[in-house]
């Protein structure tokens, strides 16, 4: 097995980052954590976990992974969210791959999203795949302040997993689509071709149709139904907020 760094990003995770930091060792000599400034400690425990830490105010979730690449001492990186962890499936794939001959430059896995104490396995959210073993030499994230991915265009799908703890409930859902809607608009104000005022509604409802329906949401009772109608929701605000950056500017702010 090929000598493999791992990669964090963190801001308040003392929650979560101790098994993460667990579930990456299991396959990786060396971890880096890249933290926002945390106050609740998080630091801390990743270095008495053996992390190398860099503190770095935070700029966008792009940005701030690719500031950790320079600190990773192997070729190979595994990249995962703090509250995210490697299943037993994707530890053993993991092991069993000869990187140092491997004709891909990154691998996807699929992701488990945990909900209310259970695994969604509807809307979007199954399967979910995820690139986060990439060869840095060849491959890097995109420079997006949100839903940043590995870019590269040779790649290998993984049945393995990795278990996502995601929103603790519909609020914090909720709080991160705004986030998240938010930084799309930094992402795209510049654009040069405007939208109009379909845009929105026409998002979001293709966004409830596909995961409600296509997606088979139905499924999943009430959270299945409950997520389609929030991520209809967070599609539709990306576009109305950015509609309102082209159309007001910073006016709208005052």
């Amino acid at each position: 097995m090929a000598n493999i760094s791992g990669l964090v990003i963190t801001y308040n995770e003392a929650t979560h980052i101790r098994a993460c930091l667990e579930s990456l060792l299991k396959v990786c000599d060396d971890v880096v954590v890249v933290d926002s400034l945390s106050t609740d400690g998080t630091a801390e425990i990743a270095q008495e976990m053996g992390a190398t830490v860099r503190a770095r105010p935070f700029l966008g979730y792009g940005p701030q992974k690719n500031f950790g690449l320079p600190f990773c001492r192997h070729v190979w990186v595994l990249s995962l969210d703090a509250d995210e962890r490697l299943d037993a499936d994707a530890i053993a794939d993991i092991r069993s791959l000869d990187l140092d001959n491997s004709a891909h430059d990154a691998y996807e896995f699929r992701r488990k999203n945990l909900f209310h104490g259970k695994w969604i396995k509807c809307t979007s959210w199954y399967p979910d795949h995820v690139r986060r073993l990439f060869n840095r030499d060849k491959a890097r994230f995109s420079d997006l302040q949100c839903h940043e991915k590995v870019e590269t265009g040779n790649s290998k799908q993984l049945a393995s997993h990795i278990i996502h703890y995601s929103y603790r409930d519909y609020q914090h859902m909720l709080h991160k689509l705004n986030q998240y809607s938010s930084q799309y608009v930094e992402d795209n104000v510049g654009r040069k071709k405007p939208i109009s005022a379909w845009s929105p509604p026409l998002h979001g409802l293709f966004a409830f149709l596909k995961n409600y329906f296509l997606k088979r949401g139905f499924l999943c009772g009430f959270d299945g139904f409950t997520i389609s109608l929030l991520n209809a929701l967070g599609s539709y605000m990306k576009y109305a907020k950015l509609l309102e950056k082209q159309r007001y500017g910073s006016k709208g702010e005052q």
